[in-house]
């Protein structure tokens, strides 16, 4: 069997943009070789760095169940296998910003693209806003999103983790934030701010987004990658 790698993840990068509710990216230059080599006194080897500022919610990225849930469990404690696994991509670009995601639209994807959710599953949403709207004035404020039904119909399928190509799996007019609200009632995850989702609609995958492993974290950035057959 031939495989591939297909990179999921939004850059990293200071001026990034970050949902309103988070701590802006800054990166700064902690030392740089020609600094170390006069610290160590070395003549032949430098060493450089930078330190990150990012929120636990910066660029693409994982949520714990505590975020949304006092009572859940924090991104180092929750199951690994909610992070990684077998993955299904659906296609829901034509629904319009100004509507919500409702249980027939994905009833209608999921059946358009072929495949099964099974008990599980990691689901991904391409709603194709990232390619739409990436690094305009419309990224953050103009996006569909789910509906408490269509979460709650995802959860009751069994999927542990929802992603999606966009700042989050909310409607931006949602101030219940139904998803989340959903993820919370379930104790299931999901991944935001993905991108490439095209490359990997109405298929099956192995998905990987590995949160790092922050004590008592919110959530986490992560790599988050598709490994396809060719």
């Amino acid at each position: 069997m031939s495989l591939r790698l297909i990179d999921l993840s939004q850059e990293i990068f200071q001026g990034m943009s970050v949902f309103p509710m988070h701590q802006n990216t800054f990166i700064m230059t902690n030392m740089t070789h020609e600094e170390n080599m006069q610290a160590t006194g070395s003549k032949s080897l430098g060493f450089s760095a930078r330190n990150l500022l990012i929120s636990e919610h910066g660029g693409t990225h994982c949520d714990g169940v505590w975020e949304y849930k006092p009572s859940g469990q924090t991104i180092d404690k929750m199951p690994i296998d909610y992070f990684w696994g077998s993955a299904i991509c659906i296609d829901l670009s034509h629904i319009s910003p100004t509507k919500y995601i409702e249980p027939k639209d994905l009833e209608e994807a999921l059946k358009n693209s072929g495949q099964t959710i099974y008990q599980g599953d990691i689901v991904l949403l391409y709603t194709g806003h990232y390619d739409r709207y990436f690094n305009t004035d419309k990224w953050q404020t103009t996006y569909s999103g789910l509906s408490y039904a269509s979460a709650t119909w995802l959860a009751k399928q069994g999927v542990v983790n929802i992603g999606v190509d966009a700042p989050a799996i909310d409607h931006p007019d949602d101030l219940n934030f139904s998803g989340h609200l959903v993820c919370g009632e379930y104790d299931i995850t999901n991944t935001e701010n993905l991108c490439n989702l095209d490359k990997v609609v109405n298929q099956r995958f192995l998905f990987f987004g590995l949160p790092l492993k922050i004590r008592d974290g919110s959530g986490s950035p992560i790599r988050a990658v598709a490994l396809v057959e060719k």
